[in-house]
């Protein structure tokens, strides 16, 4: 009987033991990366869980998470600079296939500091990735998590994001010719109403207010992925109430322009989507002559 009861009470504490972990996010075990999830997520001790990360890193305890980890809590703590260099620094101790979130990381730490040049190259970097057929681990979609969901992307979608991010890299540095060619690539890839307000406000800016005028237009009329979100169709809004007040009566515009073979660059592109090739995927094999003006 005594066994039966022995027995059962640590039945019961290894089911109370699971749930804590369960409740709290926090693997298993005594090492010094569960040490540091636990100061980070139980405790709520950054400062004690970026100590705890440090050792696991030095003694080989899940780098990949160790390192990403303490970058996260380093810039939750207003440290993104000492992240941005313990990620260039130990990275090359972390696996092949964590780079990406570290990069990803990385982008975020840089538009912390406002490094938006060292954006512009990392955003460039992942973009050959994707041409290359380098990106997913050479698949066409990965799975991805926000906000504790799982969701599958698709490299389409990748390039759109990434494209749409580059553009506002180049908002940030009011190099707004370039910032339109990438929007409206962007736009030709996978099109949403969050990069067609971004294209409007970037003619905006030029002062082609006509032009910036219909891309908002779609946005409200629902001609656009996204247009149904009240983030976007608020942000349209208040970008046309703000292009109201900046139109001129009589507007005579001046005409920016793209280049006639990268637009056709991308019309190619865009119809190769279907296409099966090696490695290389059709978005970046059909523009291939043209990706160094996207470089520029």
């Amino acid at each position: 009987m005594e066994g039966v009861i022995s027995v059962c009470k640590k039945g019961s504490k290894g089911k109370k033991d699971d749930l804590y972990h369960v409740i709290h996010k926090v693997p298993f075990g005594d090492t010094p990366y569960v040490k540091a999830k636990h100061a980070q997520l139980v405790d709520k001790e950054p400062e004690a869980a970026i100590v705890w990360f440090w050792k696991a890193i030095n003694v080989g305890d899940k780098v990949d998470s160790a390192l990403k980890d303490m970058a996260v809590v380093m810039k939750q703590l207003d440290r993104s600079e000492e992240a941005i260099e313990a990620i260039k620094s130990f990275r090359g101790l972390c696996s092949k296939h964590s780079q990406e979130s570290l990069d990803n990381v990385l982008l975020d730490l840089y538009k912390k500091c406002g490094k938006i040049e060292e954006q512009i190259e990392l955003l460039k970097r992942k973009l050959r990735l994707i041409y290359q057929g380098e990106a997913f681990n050479g698949r066409t979609t990965r799975t991805a998590r926000s906000h504790g969901k799982k969701f599958q992307v698709s490299i389409k979608q990748e390039t759109a994001r990434l494209l749409g991010n580059l553009g506002w890299a180049y908002m940030q540095k009011e190099n707004y010719m370039m910032a339109e060619v990438v929007f409206k690539k962007a736009q030709m890839v996978d099109a949403d109403a969050n990069k067609a307000c971004n294209l409007g406000l970037c003619l905006m800016r030029q002062s082609r207010y006509s032009e910036a005028y219909c891309i908002l237009e779609e946005v409200l009329e629902g001609k656009v992925a996204g247009c149904d979100e009240i983030k976007s169709r608020k942000r349209a809004e208040e970008l046309l109430e703000e292009l109201n007040g900046n139109l001129p009566e009589a507007e005579i515009l001046g005409s920016l322009g793209l280049d006639d073979e990268f637009v056709k660059g991308i019309d190619d592109m865009l119809n190769a989507w279907n296409t099966n090739r090696p490695r290389r995927l059709p978005i970046f094999e059909e523009i291939s002559s043209f990706r160094d003006q996207l470089a520029c």
